[in-house]
């Protein structure tokens, strides 16, 4: 009887945290699904002609869409390349031959988060204006002008390395944590492999899933910066669905939705990659 007592308080203190887990999971899925719902209704249904795709119909015809969102892609992947270029040779240098500047490091990289973006575009533009009139008599000059081409603006790339930065070193350095990054190193020196080899071929691979969640924080961020394109006058995707929607509300909604819609894929695609590589 006494066994048949415990076995019963097992059961039920087993089951307890499954409905805690259930009810949490629930609350979450009604905070994110319900507004995508109403999103979803508002770009489908209008009381005078009811049910109708038209919106999603016009994304493919829209003016600016395909620009803005190649031009959107085209400096996300830029600003990967960009910024895992700068950020892991330098954390692998400081946690090799400098360990006592991490905490150096960590403050300068994630300096961006304590400096209101506002601020941050208006430096840039008061730093451009200012550059262009100095730079005015001496070859730079075009250099200068270059960055700023609208085509493929690299004056938003250098804007994103920074604003990203806090967000990939976050990624990097629990990724690092979790090997030992000096015994791989001197054991692939010791055998003769060259410092780009060792990079490529020892690091990367036992980094994968930190630089997958540094390149989709990045993919992500540059899809939905809006105050630093808008203000230095670009129009990448999200400045242009801010555009559009102050003359087709509907068709602002569809894309971000659509835009929302493509992110998660892409997430859950990595997730199940790498999930097959770990039981692998």
């Amino acid at each position: 009887m006494a066994a048949l007592t415990g076995l019963e308080r097992v059961s039920g203190g087993s089951a307890r945290p499954r409905v805690w887990r259930g009810a949490v999971f629930l609350l979450a899925a009604a905070y994110f699904l319900i507004p995508l719902g109403a999103s979803l209704w508002y770009t489908i249904y209008t009381p005078a002609t009811g049910v109708s795709f038209a919106a999603y119909g016009e994304l493919l015809t829209a003016e600016g869409f395909a620009r803005s969102l190649l031009l959107s892609l085209s400096l996300a992947v830029a600003t990967i390349v960009l910024v895992l270029l700068l950020a892991l040779p330098a954390m692998l240098a400081v946690r090799l031959f400098a360990p006592r500047l991490r905490p150096l490091m960590e403050v300068l990289c994630t300096l961006p988060l304590v400096v209101p973006p506002i601020t941050f575009v208006a430096g840039i533009g008061t730093s451009l204006r200012t550059g262009t009139d100095v730079l005015a008599p001496t070859p730079f000059w075009a250099t200068l002008i270059a960055v700023q081409d609208p085509a493929f603006p690299v004056v938003l790339v250098l804007a994103y390395v920074v604003l990203v930065l806090p967000f990939v070193y976050r990624s990097l350095d629990a990724g690092l944590r979790t090997m030992d990054v000096r015994t791989l190193v001197e054991a692939a020196r010791n055998l003769g492999a060259s410092w780009p080899y060792v990079l490529v071929r020892v690091v990367v691979p036992n980094l994968r899933s930190a630089l997958a969640s540094a390149s989709f924080l990045t993919l992500a961020l540059v899809l939905g910066e809006y105050t630093v394109a808008s203000l230095l006058g670009y129009e990448p995707f999200a400045v242009w669905i801010v555009t559009v929607a102050g003359s087709k509300g509907q068709l602002s909604v569809a894309v971000s939705i659509l835009s929302l819609l493509l992110i998660w894929l892409l997430l859950l695609a990595v997730s199940s990659a790498f999930g097959k590589e770990k039981n692998k």
